[in-house]
């Protein structure tokens, strides 16, 4: 069995640094990502809290008090109920004003005017060539009008009724063609 020379070990080695120096600049950028994200959730929440209006020295002095009692169980039991109810009852509102929606435009659009469909809830279809998505009627409506786009319901599809369906307590039973 041929002996590797230094050189080829060292080649060897120094290849394995650039993978593991390669590893951990990976690592490092997955932890930016996730600490930016985490960023702009923090954010997201303080302004939908209607905090984001506050001198930056209050909003500061608000979250100081706040984690003051960040390390009280109870305490961040209670938050956790509140915002959870919170988050319930504005996902139950929103949900109420959603329906199915399809929107056509006769023209290509502007990418800008693209984000704020998507922001509304809509998604492009490429194979039907539509605009579609669970949104808020009146919202899309108005923002559909910026481009002379057309808006339509799409009916909720209507599955088997009750009587329909198939007895379960005779479900595979032989049919004998009796009453």
């Amino acid at each position: 069995m041929p002996k590797t020379s230094l050189a080829e070990r060292m080649s060897r080695l120094e290849q394995q640094k650039a993978r593991l120096a390669e590893q951990e600049a990976k690592i490092k950028a997955d932890e930016r990502k996730q600490h930016t994200r985490r960023l702009i959730e923090a954010g997201t929440l303080i302004d939908k809290a209607g905090l984001l209006g506050l001198d930056p020295q209050a909003l500061y002095g608000a979250l100081l008090s706040v984690s003051e009692n960040a390390r009280d169980e109870k305490q961040i039991a209670a938050w956790a109920a509140a915002g959870k109810k919170t988050f319930d009852r504005e996902a139950k509102a929103a949900a109420a004003t959603r329906q199915a929606l399809t929107v056509t435009f006769a023209a290509t659009l502007p990418t800008e005017f693209s984000t704020r469909l998507r922001g509304a809830g809509l998604r492009w279809n490429k194979f039907l060539q539509h605009w579609e998505g669970m949104a808020d009627y009146e919202a899309v409506a108005t923002l559909a009008a910026e481009h002379d786009g057309a808006v339509h319901r799409i009916a909720p599809q209507a599955g088997p009724s009750r009587e329909d369906l198939p007895d379960r307590e005779n479900q595979g039973a032989p049919k004998t063609g009796r009453p």
